[in-house]
This record gives C-alpha cells, sequence and structure tokens, in this order.
C-alpha cells in the first residue's frame, strides 16, 4: 500500500497539485460567468434555389434573434456570426409561407435561440423570364429658341431585361438616364445607362447604350403653334 502511495500519490505531487489548481481555476472562472441575452437583426439567406425560379416579393425582411449564453460568448456575437437559413429545394411558383424556428437559425456553439421574430416568412414566387424591350430615352433641357428635335437615334435601340415572369411582362420599356440637350442647335451624342423602374427587374447588358439627338429649325408655321 505504501509503495501503491509514494507512485501514484506522493511522486510529482508539486505539478499535480498546480495541474488541480489550474482545473479548480479553470472551473470556477466558466461557472461564474453570468448568463446574457442578446437580440440581434440578422440577414435571411436562400440556399438550393431552383433554376429559373425568382423571388417575386419586393420586400423581404431582416429576421431578430434572441440569444441567451455565457456573457463573454454573448459580448464577442457579431451580426455576421448569426443567419437565418431557408431551404427552397423543389420549390415551384407561387406563395409560399415558411417557419423560422431554432432549427433554421445558424449560431455559435454554446448559445441557445430563445426567440425568432418574425417566426414565419410569406413570400411570392415566380418563373424567370428575359425578354427584349425598347429603350425610350429621356430627353430634358430648354431647347434653343427656333429648334425642336427632328430624331433621335438610340444604339443599342434594345435591352434585354430579366426578373419574375408577370413583373417583367408589365414592363413596356427601359428608360435612360437624363439627356440635357440644352442649346443645342445641330446634334448631340450623349452615353447613358439604361433601367427599369421595377426593382425586381433587371437590365441583362450592365453596359450604357448612346444617344443622339438631332435638332432642326422650326417651321414659321410650327413655331406659332
Amino acid at each position: 500500500m505504501s509503495d501503491f502511495i509514494r507512485r501514484y500519490v506522493v511522486h510529482n505531487l508539486g505539478l499535480k497539485l498546480i495541474s488541480l489548481a489550474l482545473a479548480v481555476s479553470l472551473w470556477l472562472a466558466v461557472s461564474r460567468d453570468p448568463i446574457a441575452e442578446v437580440a440581434l437583426e440578422v440577414r435571411i439567406e436562400f440556399h438550393n434555389i431552383p433554376q429559373n425560379l425568382d423571388i417575386s416579393s419586393e420586400n423581404i425582411p431582416q429576421a431578430q434573434i434572441r440569444m441567451r449564453g455565457p456573457q463573454r460568448m454573448v459580448r464577442a456575437l457579431k451580426a455576421s456570426d448569426v443567419y437565418a437559413d431557408i431551404d427552397l429545394t423543389n420549390l415551384r411558383p407561387g406563395e409560399r409561407t415558411f417557419d423560422l424556428t431554432a432549427s433554421e437559425i445558424h449560431i455559435p456553439s454554446g448559445l441557445q435561440v430563445v426567440q425568432v421574430i418574425p417566426s414565419q416568412l410569406h413570400l411570392s414566387f415566380d418563373a424567370h423570364l428575359t425578354r427584349d424591350v425598347e429603350v425610350r430615352p429621356r430627353v430634358v433641357g430648354t431647347f434653343a429658341q427656333g429648334y425642336r428635335i427632328k430624331d433621335i437615334l438610340v444604339e443599342p435601340p434594345k435591352v434585354a431585361i430579366g426578373g419574375p415572369r408577370k413583373r417583367v411582362e408589365a414592363v413596356e420599356a427601359a428608360i435612360t438616364d437624363p439627356l440635357d440637350v440644352s442649346g443645342t442647335t445641330d446634334r448631340v451624342t450623349l452615353v447613358r445607362h439604361a433601367y427599369v423602374s421595377d426593382p425586381l427587374v433587371q437590365v441583362a447588358n450592365p453596359n450604357p447604350v448612346r444617344v443622339t439627338v438631332i435638332m432642326e429649325r422650326a417651321s414659321a408655321g410650327s413655331a406659332a403653334q
């Protein structure tokens, strides 16, 4: 028995006591770390979006996540560490309501989700459509006295737009940023971007268009009118 005590208890007793003290100190530090709560506005991510399907809801809210955990972890938490994940596998066009529960929230290990606001997310989906529409220049400014617009040339005359089918079908034309032709008496060529006012419909080619405005003298009869 005395050999057992000397070999396993007394041997390196100083190192063993130091190790024990460190372990106890660590345990006390962890056990004394108070529990805290925090609420963060986080992004909602969509994964496995079916090909040729677009979200047709204009407003997608963020989620407010209330979490609980050790104070040291809560204080170090950043919004980028937390996000809501919605799986869109096999989704079809139409309306769909998704539950936002703790299982859809990704958070660092050691924290607990207490509440998710909103608890549900209602979205609309539509098939993706691409089509060409004409470009309509926005000519502004004060014309030189006795002059009027003779012709407007646009290159390219059409641009491709894409987005949810119903939103794309409702677009009549793409318009340009304003073209100020104040004082022009001959012709002027300006380069401007074309865009669509619907935020869910995008111009497929972001390159600007060239617009040439040709002026002419107005006839006396036209000026009188």
